[in-house]
């Protein structure tokens, strides 16, 4: 009983690992639409997201020299999404160990 027991708390412990790496994923991405879709930048909301979204993006904002605002914006942001996925599904994969 007790083994049983055991694997359902580490994969609890996985399962919120994941979670929180895709609300720091979701937080990217949706700071990435309402830039591309032109968003109000005086609205509460959106200084929300964004003082948010900016630490999470840690060093990808300007890590690539692009002329294209929106592919800028694309890279800087999309990748720190795809950069939370992958490092939460690592530490997930991890935990049980």
């Amino acid at each position: 009983m007790s083994r049983w027991r055991t694997s359902t708390r580490t994969n609890t412990a996985a399962r919120v690992i994941t979670g929180i790496g895709a609300l720091f994923a979701f937080i990217e991405v949706l700071y990435l639409v309402m830039l591309l879709a032109g968003a109000n930048a005086a609205n509460g909301f959106f200084i929300f997201i964004r003082s948010l979204a900016d630490p999470l993006a840690l060093f990808f904002p300007g890590l690539f020299p692009v002329s294209n605002p929106d592919l800028a914006v694309i890279l800087n942001y999309g990748l720190a999404a795809v950069f939370w996925l992958v490092v939460s599904g690592i530490i997930a994969r991890l935990v049980p160990r």
